[in-house]
């Protein structure tokens, strides 16, 4: 068992189930921003007994109490990301692939309490467009 991926869902008040925490450790160590389904597969084999509505659940309950982020760059499904830390995302329109920008050359922002007396909880930079691999196949 991996212990940040205990500790992550006790500092978030989630009680660490067998389960909960498979998938959380799961997300620590597949940087690949997996869906649902990624999850799904990843950890059946492991845990014959996992459904996929507990995998939903438990990704849900994960980023309601951000212990994860949830990123709906496609609109076609969501995916989920253990990093939590402010970071940009690139979404390559070719491969739908979904790149973490760690680096200086992201913009900074700070995430505003209110705008026009709208209440600001999350905010979502990302950069949409070719990857470096697809360019290269092109």
């Amino acid at each position: 068992m991996n212990k940040s991926a205990y500790h992550k869902l006790v500092e978030r008040g989630i009680r660490p189930s067998a389960q909960r925490l498979a998938i959380m450790d799961y997300l620590l160590t597949h940087f690949t921003h997996p869906t649902v389904e990624d999850v799904y597969q990843g950890l059946h084999d492991e845990i014959p007994t996992l459904s996929r509505t507990t995998v939903y659940n438990t990704l849900h309950l994960l980023a309601e109490r951000n212990a994860v982020q949830m990123i709906t760059i496609d609109d076609r499904q969501a995916c989920y990301d253990g990093n939590t830390a402010p970071h940009v995302h690139f979404f390559c329109k070719k491969c739908g692939k979904i790149v973490d920008l760690m680096d200086e050359d992201v913009p900074t922002f700070k995430l505003p309490k209110t705008v026009h007396g709208h209440v600001v909880d999350e905010v979502q930079l990302y950069y949409k467009g070719i990857c470096s691999e697809c360019a290269n196949i092109e």
